[in-house]
């Protein structure tokens, strides 16, 4: 017989946040502006940033290690004494505000999953800190619905090693076995949280760049074309109609 489902975890770029291309060179140009110096200068200073970046994301990929932000432009001379690195780290924000706006499904599905007695998680490969995060849940009036939530730049490993998602299941208290994890990627959120004993559920609405893509084997206990849909699909695990 299948396990209830006792807690949902999801992704959170391209999840809970609806897909965008982003200009990764242009997040590395707003706050190089603000460091100064000529035209020239800025776009170089923009491109060595991007190029740190890149290779802190490939080793995610590849080793699973994370990395923090604050390390990486520490290491670049440009991190919080440098005199313009507040003012840098603003215009940075400024640039990714409109990408982080929670999707409008997430508030009605926590508020579902909740009222369930089902908790809710997040996990997210993730640079930024746990603070920034938390900050963009609760800008958007959603915070008071986490149950636990876990940032890879606050541990030692990113998705899909399974020790992310079983300190995630730690985090809102339940055996990995009674989670399932929902995601935009095979990779990360479907053959990851599987390794872990999770189910998984895909949401593929995300275009994935071809640099980002990880090729595996791995098929998704369900998909969900909405984060709207997932609910029926817990609704159907938990009670065993897979009519929802």
């Amino acid at each position: 017989m299948m396990r209830q489902v006792r807690a949902v975890l999801f992704d959170w770029g391209g999840t809970l946040t609806p897909w965008r291309t982003i200009d990764h060179l242009g997040q590395w140009h707003a706050f190089a502006s603000e460091i100064g110096g000529t035209t020239e200068e800025v776009a170089e200073l923009a491109e060595r940033i991007l190029e740190a970046e890149s290779t802190a994301w490939h080793q995610a990929r590849t080793a699973h290690r994370s990395a923090r932000l604050e390390d990486l432009l520490t290491e670049l001379g440009l991190g919080a004494t440098h005199p313009a690195h507040h003012r840098a780290r603003g215009a940075y924000e400024r640039f990714w505000e409109p990408y982080t706006l929670t999707d409008a499904h997430v508030r009605p599905l926590w508020e579902w999953l909740r009222g369930e007695g089902i908790r809710v998680g997040v996990l997210s490969n993730t640079i930024w800190s746990r603070d920034y995060h938390r900050a963009l849940f609760d800008r958007d009036g959603v915070l008071h619905l986490i149950d636990g939530d876990v940032y890879s730049s606050e541990i030692p490993w990113t998705k899909p090693h399974p020790e992310s998602f079983r300190a995630a299941a730690a985090a809102v208290d339940t055996d990995p076995a009674d989670c399932v994890y929902v995601g935009d990627r095979i990779f990360e959120d479907v053959h990851g949280p599987q390794q872990a004993g999770m189910r998984a559920i895909l949401v593929p609405h995300s275009d994935i760049p071809h640099a980002q893509r990880v090729e595996v084997e791995a098929r998704p206990d369900a998909v969900a074309h909405s984060l709207a849909e997932v609910a029926g699909i817990v609704r159907g695990w938990n009670t065993g109609d897979p009519g929802g």
